[in-house]
């Protein structure tokens, strides 16, 4: 599933502009410690996190993640898209929990 298909079919907001949303998505990994992502995260995943910080960037950039998605109804700050934007790192709001973000990811065979 790319993520342009992810995000028709979840209504989920794309908080970033012109980045490459025809990138697939292979899996998703779902934790907020930095540390463990940044060892147990997969090239090509889709990371579910309440963490909306600067790190976040250089975490999803490092482990060459296909988005972030951003659960809880929390908002990225506007430095943090900015950063994401020149990284053409894809950012998503999602308002639904943690665990229903993974569990729709699912449903949708990523």
């Amino acid at each position: 599933m790319t993520i342009q298909q992810l995000i028709e079919q979840t209504g989920w907001k794309p908080v970033t502009k012109d980045a490459d949303v025809t990138k697939e998505i292979n899996g998703a990994y779902c934790s907020d410690l930095l540390s463990w992502v940044m060892g147990k995260g997969q090239p090509d995943q889709a990371w579910i996190t309440v963490q909306s910080h600067i790190n976040v960037i250089a975490v999803a950039v490092l482990r060459e993640f296909s988005c972030v998605i951003l659960a809880e109804g929390a908002h990225f700050p506007e430095n943090v898209i900015s950063r994401a934007e020149d990284e053409d790192l894809v950012l998503i709001e999602s308002d639904l929990p943690v665990f229903e973000t993974a569990r729709k990811l699912i449903e949708l065979g990523v």
